[in-house]
């Protein structure tokens, strides 16, 4: 009977413990791109991508915390680092110059391509092969809030050389870009592919018109996303170098065992 009161009370006392533990989860919400598939978007309400497998998988294995990603439109998660209202952010460019209140930066999660893709008829009026200089008096459509064109381009932009049209997505870009309301657009190479394809698979791009014909000008950066981390908090989250540190730490072992290479090949063939 002594037994089984001591066996009852190491259950009682075993599962309190692990109550406790949980209670003392610290609750963490990373905010998520909600329109830049396929990397980072939103997919019934839920986020989705590359970049939350790679984000997901790692919070899954720190200790001590609980972590919610939720997905919001690029300017709006931007707005929340800068306020210091929002703790981290996926998957920024490393930009300290135009972007200073994101810091510190998490280890590099991905490499992206960043291009510039065009109508046909554009890119058959003239040789496009210097950015952005080979583009003055065109349109080119960009991600709102997206700093993706380089030092070059964005003075080209002030200047009046060229002329900046901000869409909220990729799949807008696309479409303005069919409907001849911009020349160009920039981004990443993938993200630009992905998006046409599943466009034309809903039928919202017809690339039968001649006008709508694409094609990619050149490549004019190499850029890899990060977990941003907001520099504004002023202390606001006391945990913040603790997260960052375990962050780093399992992004960097999955990294060296090739475990995030596998996740993309695997998202890729699936998408």
């Amino acid at each position: 009977m002594a037994s089984a009161a001591h066996t009852i009370l190491a259950l009682l006392l075993s599962s309190s413990c692990a109550a406790l533990a949980q209670a003392a989860d610290v609750a963490v919400t990373l905010y998520a791109d909600a329109g830049y598939p396929p990397y980072s978007y939103e997919k019934n309400g839920k986020p989705a991508g590359l970049y939350y497998e790679i984000v997901s998988t790692a919070v899954k294995r720190m200790q001590g915390y609980k972590v919610e990603i939720q997905p919001v439109p690029w300017k709006r998660g931007m707005s929340l680092l800068k306020s210091g209202n929002g703790f981290a952010l996926y998957p920024p460019y490393h930009n300290t110059r135009d972007e200073p209140w994101t810091w510190p930066y998490s280890l590099p999660l991905f490499e992206e391509k960043v291009v510039v893709i065009c109508r046909k008829d554009v890119l058959a009026a003239k040789a496009r092969k210097r950015w952005p200089e080979d583009f003055y008096g065109l349109t080119i459509g960009n991600n709102a809030g997206f700093i993706v064109g380089g030092e070059s381009f964005e003075a080209a932009s002030r200047d009046g050389r060229l002329k900046v049209e901000e869409g909220k997505d990729v799949a807008t870009n696309l479409v303005k870009l069919g409907l001849k309301r911009i020349d160009c657009y920039i981004n990443d190479r993938i993200a630009i592919q992905w998006t046409l394809k599943q466009l034309k698979a809903e039928g919202r791009y017809d690339e039968g018109h001649a006008h709508a014909e694409l094609g990619e000008a050149l490549v004019i950066a190499t850029e890899q996303g990060f977990l941003g981390y907001t520099e504004r908090d002023n202390g606001r989250y006391t945990y913040k170098t603790d997260f960052v540190k375990q962050f780093d730490s399992i992004i960097y072992q999955m990294k060296r065992n090739g475990e995030i290479d596998t996740i993309a090949r695997n998202f890729f063939k699936t998408h």
